[in-house]
Order: structure tokens, then sequence, then C-alpha cells
């Protein structure tokens, strides 16, 4: 949720920050400025709505810079607009800042802004009052005088600042909200995630939690916040530049669910060696996961989803009962945790921040954490115990898609090396499994190349709004994912349900104007969910069923069917999920939405 870029060299500092803007713009963000330093004083130009808007009045501009400030706005403190926008100022407009998270006690110190110094807020934000309060703590120094604002903030943040009197540097904090360094030559950069750098450059410095960061286009300074001085190495970034482009696909979106054979196959590259498991980084000895006799799975929106199935795959292949919780909730619903318990957390992320107060309560248990996750040095994995890296590459359209399957697939494999290492699997039960799952990602392909049907299917129903899901089991669990993607992209109020609970209720919301995609991929349910298929056709309903090419689901049964290819039930999500992330996709595109920009979404949620 919102988005910092930051540059500082000897380039024109404009097309960089806005390149970077764009970069960010899969966060989420409803308003979008810059901020420059150019002869001796501060210039700002920001705008509500697409970063077009913002490049339409920067189009006449004619000064040179080579130091500023950029940032995407998802609104939390005051509606989206140009006032309300970044970057913000003092009433000299000598100090710019950039801010990511919330302030709690905005209100505290806007009044002893108003009262003390007769300060009139421009905003509605909370970011304004934080550079009010630097340029009454001034004291000549940016770092120093930060470093003294901070001490009075509540909340969470990742600040950008500049100012007039200490120039040529960007000075920048984190807490609880992610930042990065960009390392280049003769150049640096501020950032809150890798593809808004990418381009000019692969080193990056990861910014911990509480620490404060100077840079200039010769130095990177990091200081903790006692104002210690701390030594880091950069980390390189294997992500290739194309990864976060749209190549020849009309979205980021539909060229993430058609990559999601690629991905699978890496993963399984990368975890299974010779049809054995191979793990990489997850370390975790037979002695220690004995000692665990409690397991939670921790996630929100599709991660959760992903956990939800995850409960199955552990009961099948580890022998255990494991409770999945969304990560907002878990915080406060007293969860019984001690040093006897594990958690394992999904986030794409890994700067979810809901998930990461989720660790910290559990940690303060006792509790031991492992993170499924798909960035490298995120938040997430440098507060746990055992990290299981998706290696998907950049994900930029908001509604996951192919890290979904990622997780999916970490959780199997996860799964599969606990029931091995307590002895619940033997050697040829995880071999066949392997064998089985290493066949997924040509499977997948062959989804991907009959997608007609789908996009047919989709054209007929995208006017429809009144459409829901329902399966049982993996099915039902499968059904809760593919209505969010729906909800999240198309904007239809969809909803899913397992199958059972039809008749407690659902049922009377069915007519001749439903839509019902029906899952029914698990061998031994495949007459109960004819049944309910029945049941809604009864009623009027027009049902698209979701089944594997073994099953026989009768024409009676169903107005439309697509077929996935055959693989064993406890896999299956690995690939039912796919035609309906594809129906949704064409849904949204057929009503005329920005697919990887959905409104009011943002794709990190760092905020709670």
């Amino acid at each position: 949720m919102c988005g910092i870029i930051g540059y500082t060299g000897s380039k024109n500092a404009l097309p960089i920050l806005i390149h970077g803007l764009k970069k960010l713009e899969y966060r989420g963000y409803d308003s979008a400025g810059i901020a420059l330093l150019s002869q001796g004083s501060i210039f700002i130009e920001k705008s509500k709505g697409n970063i077009s808007n913002l490049e339409r009045k920067l189009s006449n501009i004619k000064l040179t810079s080579n130091i500023g400030i950029g940032h995407t706005r998802w609104a939390t403190h005051g509606e989206p607009s140009d006032i309300n926008a970044h970057p913000h100022t003092n009433s000299i407009n000598t100090i710019a800042i950039v801010h990511n998270g919330i302030i709690e006690n905005y209100i505290e110190l806007k009044e002893l802004l108003e009262k003390n110094f007769n300060i009139k807020l421009k905003s509605e934000t909370d970011t304004e009052v934080i550079a009010h309060l630097i340029d009454h703590l001034w004291n000549g120094n940016l770092l120093s005088t930060l470093y003294k604002v901070t001490q009075k903030l509540t909340g969470s943040y990742a600040l950008s600042v500049i100012a007039k009197d200490d120039p040529n540097k960007i000075i920048a904090v984190r807490k609880d909200s992610p930042l990065i360094v960009g390392v280049g030559e003769n150049e640096n950069f501020i950032a809150s995630d890798i593809p808004a750098i990418l381009k000019y450059t692969k080193n990056v410095i990861l910014i911990e939690n509480n620490e404060f960061v100077e840079i200039t286009k010769d130095y990177i300074n990091i200081y903790d916040e006692s104002g210690n001085s701390i030594e880091r190495e950069s980390i390189e970034i294997t992500w290739q530049v194309e990864e976060a482009e749209k190549e020849n696909f009309d979205h980021f979106t539909l060229k993430e669910i058609h990559e999601q054979p690629k991905t699978l196959k890496n993963i399984l590259n990368h975890n299974i060696i010779k049809n054995k498991l191979n793990i990489q980084n997850l370390n975790i000895t037979e002695e220690e996961l004995r000692n665990f006799n409690k397991f939670y799975i921790v996630g929100c929106g599709t991660a959760y989803n992903a956990g939800l199935i995850g409960k199955y795959i552990f009961r099948k292949f580890v022998g255990i009962d494991i409770i999945c919780e969304i990560a907002s909730e878990f915080r406060y619903n007293d969860p019984i945790i001690d040093d006897k318990t594990l958690v394992i957390c999904i986030s794409q992320s890994g700067e979810t921040l809901d998930t990461i107060q989720s660790i910290r309560l559990a940690k303060e248990k006792g509790a031991k954490i492992l993170s499924i996750v798909n960035i490298i040095g995120s938040s997430i994995t440098r507060e746990s115990d055992y990290i299981f890296y998706t290696i998907g590459g950049p994900e930029i359209g908001v509604a996951s898609t192919k890290i979904f399957t990622c997780q999916l697939l970490a959780l199997n494999l996860i799964a599969l090396e606990f029931g091995k290492l307590l002895k619940f699997l033997n050697d040829n039960q995880i071999e066949k499994f392997l064998k089985e799952l290493q066949t997924i990602p040509e499977k997948a392909q062959t989804i991907l190349d009959n997608t007609q049907k789908i996009k047919d299917i989709a054209h007929k129903q995208f006017q429809n709004e009144n459409i829901f899901y329902m399966g049982r089991t993996l099915d039902m669990d499968i059904s809760f994912e593919a209505s969010l993607k729906l909800k999240e992209i198309s904007y239809i109020n969809s909803f899913a349900i397992g199958a059972g609970e039809l008749k407690h209720g659902t049922i009377a919301l069915v007519n001749d104007k439903t839509f019902v995609v029906a899952l029914s991929t698990q061998d031994k349910l495949i007459e109960k969910m004819m049944a309910n298929t029945k049941e809604v056709k009864a009623r009027g309903a027009k049902v698209l069923a979701i089944t594997k090419e073994t099953l026989k689901f009768p024409n009676d049964c169903c107005d439309e069917l697509i077929l996935i290819p055959n693989t064993l039930d406890i896999f299956t999500p690995l690939l039912s999920i796919i035609p309906l992330q594809l129906f949704a996709y064409y849904v949204s595109t057929f009503r005329g939405n920005d697919v990887d920009k959905p409104r009011n979404l943002a794709k990190s949620v760092t905020v709670e």
C-alpha cells in the first residue's frame, strides 16, 4: 500500500522517479506526486488519479534536478485529492516528505502544532504533521532532526525526506513498513520495493526495522535507533527486468496466469533432486519437528485460502490437524501458543503487517515460525526460524495468481518433508507423490493451451451480478479463492460456500439469473456434487462444472463443463484454480476493468 521512490545521483531525477512510480502502481494508489530539490528550492507536483495525470502536469517543466523523492498514495487519512497527495511540506516549503504507513497519534500532534505554533495544516493527512514537526525541531541537520521527530511518532512508517537547508541527501527511516536502498555507481536509490529500481540496479540493501539511512550519490550510511553506524552488505537481485514487464500479454495478470507452469516447475526443480526431496533453506530437523504438538497456518486473503487447503495437505501427508486462521483475527483470538507450537505464515510480499504482527505475538509466547514467502529478505523472513521461498519472480498484478499455486506447491513439499522426517510416509509413498507432482506443470500448460471455452463462458456471464461458487473439502476452499479472484478484479459481489451448506440458507438466493460454478474434482464426492448441481438447476440456475477428465459429470447436471487433467485428489487445487483465474480475468476484461490495478486494492497491505 503506497509506494516510495527516491533518487540521488548525476542524472536527471524526474524520469527516474516517474519510472519508479509506474513500477510501484501494482501496490495500489489513488494519487501520486514528486518533489525535486533544484537550485536551492524544492519543487512539488502532485495529482489525484493515475500517474499519467501527474505526467501531464509535468510535461512543460524545464527544471533539472539530480535529487528527488516520489510517492504513490493509497488513502488512509483524507480522501484522494491533489492536496492530500504526497509529498507534503512545511509552511515555507523547505522540507518535503513522503510516507507509507499510519501515524496513530497524529491528531494529538496536530493539536499540538495548531495550539503551540499556530500551524494550519493544508491537508487531511497524518503525513503533513511530520513535515511540520521536522520544521519545528530543526537543528540544521536533517538526520539528527529526524531522530528527534520519530521519538514523537506512534504507528508504522517508512519516511523519505529531503531538505533545502541540508541538500544533496535523502534521509529515510523505517518502522513496520518496507524500505530498501538501491546501490548504483555515482547514484543511489530508496524505494518501497524492488521493481521500482530494477531497471537501474540489482544491488539492494535491506533496511531493518527502526533503522535510519542517509544516502547521497557517493555514499550510503545506515544507523540504528541509537545513532550507531551499521555495516551491511548489499544483496544481488536475481530477477530479470523482463520479469517485471508485460511482454506480449495485454495485462500482467494474464501473463502471470500463463507463467504458472514455469513457476511450478522452478519450485520442483529447486527442491527435488533425482526424485528425492531436497528442500532448500528449510533446515528443520526431526528433533525440532517432534517437539511441536500444536500447528497453525496464518495468512491474509489469497494466502489464507492457500492455508485452508494446507489443512488437508498436512492431514494427508503428516497425519496432523492444523488450525488455519486469518492473520488479522489470529492476533485477537487469544490463540493457545507455547514453545511447542509451530506457526506457518504465508505471504507473497513478506510485508503483510497483520501477518507480521501475528508472528511477533506467536514469538512472544515461545512459538517457532515457518514462513512461505516470495520476496527474499522481506520482513517476515527476517523474523522467521524456517523459510520456504516460492521463487515465483515478481507478481505485478494486484490479484495473486501464480504465487497462489506456488504457495500450494510449497505446502505440499513442506508437508511431504514433515511426513518423511516423522516417518508418517515411507520412501515409496513419497516417491509416488513426488512423481505425480512433477507432472503438474505440464498438466497446467494443457489447461492454458485451451482457454477459448472458458473465455466464451466468461463472455456469456460478464454482465451477471449473481455468481457463486460451491464445492466440498478441497473444492470448497478453491471456491473461496476463485470467488475472491472474481470479486477483486470484476467487482461482482460473488461468494462461495461448502456445497453441503446449500440447503442451509444459500438456496434461497438461487433463481433463473444465478450462475453457479461447481467444483467437483474429488472422486468420492462426485455423486453428492451432482445432487447439489441438480438442486440449483431445478431452481433455474445455470451451472458451470469443473471436474477431472476421468470423472463422469452428466450433461443434465450442468450447462457448461470444463475438464482438467487427471491427478491425485490432493493435488487437484493446483490445476482446478487455473480455469477459474482465467474466468475472473476474462469477465473483468469484458467489463472494461483495470485488471492489474483493481479499484481500492493494494498488492502489499502494510497497514492494519
